[in-house]
């Protein structure tokens, strides 16, 4: 038996980054003390955040593509694209 299986720990490695960026973003933030910088800076991380979703999520879909039946997996799939579309839709 795996230590640590090589999906979870791929999917832990890539949110580890995404925080890592998240205290960066927040550093950067409070080193520019500029209003005008800091929504850049925030801005920046509204383009990151729903791609760290998307590859964690495929990720883990991957680990699991051989347990789940096809129509399971459909649901799965549907569910992910209404997250995108309520993430990003204005």
């Amino acid at each position: 038996m795996e230590l640590l299986s090589k999906i979870v720990l791929g999917m832990a490695m890539l949110r580890l980054l995404s925080g890592s960026m998240e205290i960066a973003a927040a550093l950067l933030m409070l080193r520019f003390n500029n209003i005008e910088k800091a929504l850049i800076v925030n801005s920046s991380l509204a383009l990151v955040g729903p791609l760290i979703l998307i590859a964690t999520t495929t990720i883990g879909l991957v680990g699991l593509s051989d347990k789940l039946s096809p129509s399971k997996f459909a649901w799965v799939a549907i569910g992910v694209v209404c997250l995108m579309i309520g993430i990003l839709k204005k």
